[in-house]
């Protein structure tokens, strides 16, 4: 099953240290060498992005970022694990990186399956 890991974090003034930045590399190397990460980037803040809504009898709605959350997408990975259970394993080792090699630093990582056909009925 595939799931998307997106984290969320303050974004502080100061760069990532080195050490969690050595630990992120790792750690994703020993995910690919596994066969569950499928593909990981670091992504843009939100001031080079924009949110399409539609919705409230106004159409279509184009907002150029920054937007007003506190908290940025910083990143995202993508998995194969046989169980959710694997993908949030791989996903608090994440975050035990953070924790121990980021004193302060604050943040949520999100787990989210990605549908596939094995989540739709068989066609009648």
């Amino acid at each position: 099953m595939r799931y998307l890991v997106i984290l969320e974090g303050t974004q502080p003034a100061t760069p990532p240290p080195a050490e969690l930045m050595a630990g992120i590399m790792k750690l994703g190397e020993e995910a690919t060498r596994a066969g569950v990460m499928l593909d990981n980037a670091g992504l843009a803040p939100s001031a080079a992005g924009a949110r399409v809504t539609v919705g409230g009898g106004s159409g279509l709605q184009v907002t150029d970022g920054p937007f007003a959350e506190s908290k940025e997408m910083i990143s995202y990975a993508l998995y194969d694990t046989r169980t959710k259970a694997d993908v949030v394993e791989w996903t608090s080792r994440f975050m035990a990186l953070h924790h121990e090699l980021w004193p302060g630093w604050e943040g949520e990582a999100r787990v989210l399956k990605v549908m596939g056909p094995e989540d739709f009925a068989p066609p009648s």
